[in-house]
């Protein structure tokens, strides 16, 4: 399902015109990437839950060259689904 896709699934469940439902789809993830990059955690339950996490410096290898190379430490975004989430899924 591609971002067209759910615009017209959520316009469908809650009666309301593509437009509007881009809207509002837009400014959640809006909402959901500004909190989680000022160190936030985003928690929608029953869905699950949106966090930066601090991932360690390591050691690398140049797929090309096979040379060793450090890849430097980073802040990335992470997902953890929910427990309903996941028994959705389990169950389909």
């Amino acid at each position: 399902m591609n971002k067209g896709e759910l615009v017209d699934a959520i316009a469908e469940k809650s009666n309301i015109n593509k437009k509007q439902a881009d809207a509002v789809l837009t400014a959640t993830v809006e909402s959901i990437m500004e909190a989680v990059s000022k160190g936030e955690k985003v928690t929608l339950v029953g869905f699950g839950s949106f966090e930066p996490r601090e991932r360690k410096a390591r050691e690398g290898r140049n797929p090309k060259t096979g040379e060793v190379m450090e890849i430097p430490a980073a802040k990335v975004p992470a997902f953890s689904a929910g427990k309903v989430f996941k028994e959705k899924v389990q169950s389909a």
